[in-house]
C-alpha cells in the first residue's frame, strides 16, 4: 500500500504540511459556570493540533476536568482533517453529535430520518426552496414572516400566500381556507404544497405555537399533502413565565429529560409521515459567526441536500466545525449542552421581563399594546393608529413611517411591521413594530423603550401613558 493512500482523500487537495496553523487553543465555560466572569477564571481550555489523529490524541487539557459521570471520548478530529476539503454532509464528528442531540430532543417518529450540517438556516432555506419549488410556485407562510425569506425566494420566482395569525401564530382555519378555495387561474399559480413556518418565537411577531396548534396545522398539511419547512432557531429560547422566576426556577435541570419535557414538542417530533424538514442553527444558541447549523428530514431529502452542497456550500468552515465539535463533544457533552441551554433560557427570560416592565412604564397604553413573548428574541408592539390625529388623511403606512422616523430622531431603532408583510402589495390592515430584547442589557433596553414611547406620544399628540 503506497504512502499516497494516507494523504487527502480528495484528488488535487493541497498538502496539510503547508497549512499555516499548527495549534488552535480556546477557552470555554465549564458546565454550570457560564457567565463571562466565571469562565474567565475557571473555564476549560480546549486545543486542536494539526496531527492529533496521527499522534493518537483525542483528549486534551479538558480530560481531567470533565464530569466523571461521562465516559471519555475517542472520536478523533484535528486541523489536518478539519481544514481539508470536506464532504457534503459536514464533518462526521460534529454530525454525529447533532444527530444524537436530535434523537434526544425530538426523537422523530419515522424511521429513515437523517441529519446534514448546513451553513446556517438561511443557506438551508435557500436549498429547501430550490429543492421543493419551481418558478411561479406559491409557498404558504405566516402573514408576517422572516424578511430574508423574501430575499431568498424572490430570485427563484417564488410567491407567498400569507396565513392569518393570532397570538399563537398561523391559524389552521386560515391555512385550510386558502388551500380549499385556491383558484389557479385567479392566483396565477398552482395550489401550494409547501408551508414555511417559524413555530417558536416567530420572527417578527414572537408568537409560539402550542402543541395543540402544531397538531392542527400538521393535520391540515396531511389533508392537503403539504410539506412543512420548520425553521426553528429559537426553539431552546422558550422562556419562563415571569411569575416563575424565583429561586427554584433558576436551578439547573436535574436531568436531560426534565429540561426536554419542559419544551413544546417540535413539528419533527410529531411527524409520522416524514413530511417535515427541520432547520436548526447554532446562531442563536452559540454564535451567529459560526455559520453552522443542521437539517433533519427523511433520507431521500437529506441526500438532495448533500448533492446540492457538493456544488455550492460544500460544508461549513473547518474552523467552525472543529471548534463546535470540541466545545460540544469534548468540553460539555450532551448533559453540559442541556445545562447551557437552560442558562440561555433563564438569561433571555430576564431580558424579556425587563423589556415588558419598560413597556408598562413608558408606553402610552391606549395607543400601544403587546403580549409578552413566550420564546425568541422579539416583542411585537401593536399601534392603534385610529387614535392618530390625522388618521383620516394619513394611511397606516404613512403613520408607520412617521413613528419610525420619530423613533430614530429620539435615538432608538424599531423595525416597521410592514417590512415583514407576506403580501407586500396588500393594504396594511394593522400597524406593528418589532423590537428586540436579546442584544441589549436590561438598562439599555429600558432606555430604548422610553425613547420609543417619547416618539409615539409626540406623533399622537399625547403627554402621558
Amino acid at each position: 500500500m503506497g504512502p499516497w493512500l494516507r494523504g487527502p482523500k480528495r484528488p488535487g487537495a493541497p498538502s496539510s504540511q503547508y497549512y499555516p496553523f499548527d495549534d488552535v487553543r480556546f477557552k470555554v465555560p465549564s458546565i454550570g459556570r457560564f457567565s463571562e466572569a466565571e469562565f474567565r477564571g475557571s473555564g476549560i481550555e480546549l486545543q486542536a493540533r494539526k496531527y492529533d489523529m496521527r499522534e493518537g490524541n483525542s483528549e486534551y487539557v479538558y480530560a481531567m476536568k470533565r464530569s466523571q459521570t461521562e465516559s471519555p471520548s475517542h472520536v478523533f478530529q484535528d486541523l489536518s482533517l478539519a481544514l481539508n476539503y470536506g464532504q457534503g454532509t459536514g464533518s462526521s464528528q460534529l454530525l454525529g453529535f447533532v444527530t444524537e442531540h436530535t434523537e434526544l430532543v425530538h426523537n422523530p417518529p419515522f424511521k429513515d430520518w437523517k441529519c446534514v450540517l448546513t451553513g446556517g438556516n438561511t443557506s438551508a432555506l435557500d436549498l429547501a426552496f430550490r429543492t421543493f419549488t419551481e418558478r411561479g410556485d406559491y409557498i404558504l407562510v405566516e402573514e408576517y414572516t422572516y424578511p430574508t425569506a423574501f430575499e431568498t425566494s424572490s430570485p427563484l420566482g417564488i410567491k407567498f400566500a400569507g396565513i392569518r395569525m393570532d397570538p399563537e401564530g398561523p391559524l389552521p382555519s386560515s391555512m385550510s381556507k386558502i388551500l380549499e378555495d385556491w383558484d389557479e387561474n385567479a392566483r396565477g399559480g398552482k395550489k401550494p404544497h409547501i408551508l414555511y413556518t417559524i413555530p417558536t418565537g416567530q420572527n417578527p411577531s414572537g408568537a409560539t405555537q402550542s402543541l395543540e396548534r402544531r397538531r392542527e396545522i400538521y393535520g391540515v398539511a396531511q389533508k392537503h399533502d403539504v410539506y412543512i419547512l420548520e425553521d426553528d432557531p429559537y426553539y431552546f429560547i422558550q422562556m419562563l413565565p415571569k411569575a416563575s422566576i424565583d429561586r427554584s426556577s433558576t436551578q439547573p435541570p436535574t436531568s436531560q429529560a426534565s429540561f426536554i419535557s419542559s419544551l413544546i414538542p417540535s413539528f419533527l417530533s410529531i411527524d409520522t409521515d416524514g413530511r417535515v424538514l427541520r432547520m436548526d442553527s447554532f446562531s442563536k444558541i452559540i454564535a451567529p459567526g459560526t455559520r453552522t447549523g443542521w437539517v433533519t428530514a427523511s433520507e431521500q431529502i437529506i441526500d438532495r441536500f448533500v448533492r446540492a452542497h457538493e456544488t455550492s456550500l460544500q460544508n461549513p468552515s473547518g474552523f467552525s466545525q472543529i471548534m463546535l465539535f470540541k466545545l460540544l463533544h469534548e468540553g460539555w457533552g450532551h448533559s453540559g449542552m442541556i445545562n447551557w441551554l437552560f442558562h440561555l433560557r433563564l438569561e433571555y427570560t430576564k431580558r424579556r421581563d425587563a423589556m415588558m416592565a419598560a413597556c408598562e412604564t413608558y408606553l402610552p397604553h391606549r395607543i400601544v399594546s403587546w403580549s409578552p413573548p413566550k420564546a425568541g428574541f422579539f416583542a411585537w408592539l401593536k399601534i392603534n393608529y385610529s387614535l392618530h390625529p390625522h388618521n383620516t388623511t394619513k394611511t397606516p403606512r404613512a403613520i408607520e413611517r412617521e413613528i419610525y422616523e420619530a423613533t430614530i430622531e429620539s435615538g432608538a431603532l424599531v423595525v416597521p411591521g410592514s417590512w415583514f408583510q407576506a403580501d407586500q402589495d396588500a393594504e396594511l390592515p394593522e400597524l406593528f413594530f418589532r423590537v428586540t430584547f436579546a442584544s441589549l442589557n436590561c438598562e439599555d433596553t429600558a432606555e430604548a423603550i422610553k425613547r420609543f414611547g417619547v416618539a409615539v406620544r409626540a406623533c399622537f399628540g399625547v403627554d402621558s401613558c
